[in-house]
């Protein structure tokens, strides 16, 4: 039984973790709109040749996802009708009507997650129970965690990135390598694979999980100060690291760095692009969402516009109904006073979503040449 002092010291420590996340988030009043919210996928180029090499691999995404949803989805957390998880945008292309393998994995991957800004510093409050993680391994899909700095740049965190794989044990290290980087993760991944050959040539897929591939235009308001609030979260795990978290979310940067150097030949890139609907923005996050809206796009997810995030000659997998936090922090689900306040949709299938991705990736690349 909790008692009224342990209860009445969890919700202050909840709102100690609202308070420091309304400061890094709720930064500027915001006007109309510079592009209205729509599902129009424009600039974006979807098209077979399109200049941006991108691929349409949704339609194929969708039958997946709906099939694990259908068949074991209402037995997992938070769920979601298959047309309400993932976003229709644009047109695409018909159905395959090919069967979908819900059995075990075929493959011998082992993926990796790199988590995004100041995870380390949330994640003892956040006391993530791993669920998604823990529900692909019953397909036999091993899926880890692998940590970096949660407030230092990306080149920091690319030497961790790389030191984490060349430090995998024998057992683990010749195995098929799959990085996953969501939000901050992506571009600390693109960073290592470009400066480390040594870990390109281990690693066969890349995904960017509403990664902050051309980074964050808030990241240009936001100042360090508001960042180190991150330490001060109850059981934080982290320190101010470089200092230079901010700096490598600039789209400034970003951009100079897609521009400047070439991603590795030898592996294939995917994007899961948060594509919300407005009313799927947790209240918490709205202020940033205006904000985004009336500088850059109203298709952002409260932290990055949906351009932003696909990597250059990916396959795009999916427009996802979920804003930033929903796509892979579940606050809701262990923190009740927040859920009902600060993270009011925070509500997303992140099981289906994991399963869905990775059931997708070893379709694809099993049928590589």
């Amino acid at each position: 039984m909790v008692s009224k002092a342990n209860t009445t010291i969890l919700t202050r420590s909840t709102g100690v973790i609202v308070a420091i996340l309304l400061a890094l988030l709720l930064t500027a009043c915001a006007g109309k709109p510079l592009v209205p919210y729509s599902t129009s996928y424009e600039p974006l180029d979807l098209a077979p040749g399109n200049p941006q090499g991108l691929e349409d691999g949704r339609s194929r995404f969708r039958e997946i996802f709906c099939a694990i949803n259908q068949d074991h989805g209402t037995d997992l957390p938070d769920y979601m009708p298959c047309g309400e998880a993932l976003a229709t945008v644009g047109t695409e292309a018909t159905p395959s009507q090919r069967p979908v393998d819900l059995g075990a994995s075929n493959r011998n991957d082992l993926v990796l997650l790199v988590p995004g800004l100041g995870y380390q510093c949330i994640k003892n409050w956040l006391d993530h129970d791993n669920s998604a993680p823990n529900h692909v391994a019953e397909y036999g899909y091993e899926v880890d965690f692998l940590e970096v700095s949660g407030l230092s740049g990306s080149p920091h965190n690319a030497k961790m990135v790389r030191d984490y794989v060349l430090d995998l044990p024998p057992q683990q290290a010749g195995r098929p390598l799959i990085l996953v980087g969501y939000s901050k993760g992506a571009p600390d991944i693109l960073e290592a694979l470009v400066s480390y050959p040594e870990l390109a040539e281990k690693v066969t897929a890349v995904v960017s999980f509403a990664g902050a591939i051309g980074g964050s235009l808030l990241a240009d308001d936001a100042t360090l100060s508001q960042v180190n609030l991150l330490t001060k979260v109850p059981k934080s795990d982290c320190d101010q690291g470089d200092g230079k978290s901010l700096e490598s979310l600039s789209p400034e940067l970003r951009k100079a760095f897609l521009a400047n150097n070439e991603l590795p030949g030898n592996i294939r890139y995917y994007s899961v692009v948060a594509f919300p609907d407005p009313k799927r923005i947790s209240f918490g996050l709205k202020s940033s969402y205006r904000k985004l809206a009336s500088i850059a796009d109203g298709r952002n997810d409260s932290q990055l516009v949906f351009t932003d995030q696909v990597i250059p000659g990916s396959t795009v997998l999916a427009f996802v109904n979920a804003d930033h936090w929903a796509m892979a922090v579940p606050v809701a689900r262990q923190h009740k006073f927040a859920a009902s306040t600060f993270v009011s949709q925070n509500n997303f299938p992140r099981e289906v979503i994991l399963e869905a991705l990775l059931r997708y990736l070893e379709e694809d690349l099993s049928n590589e040449p």
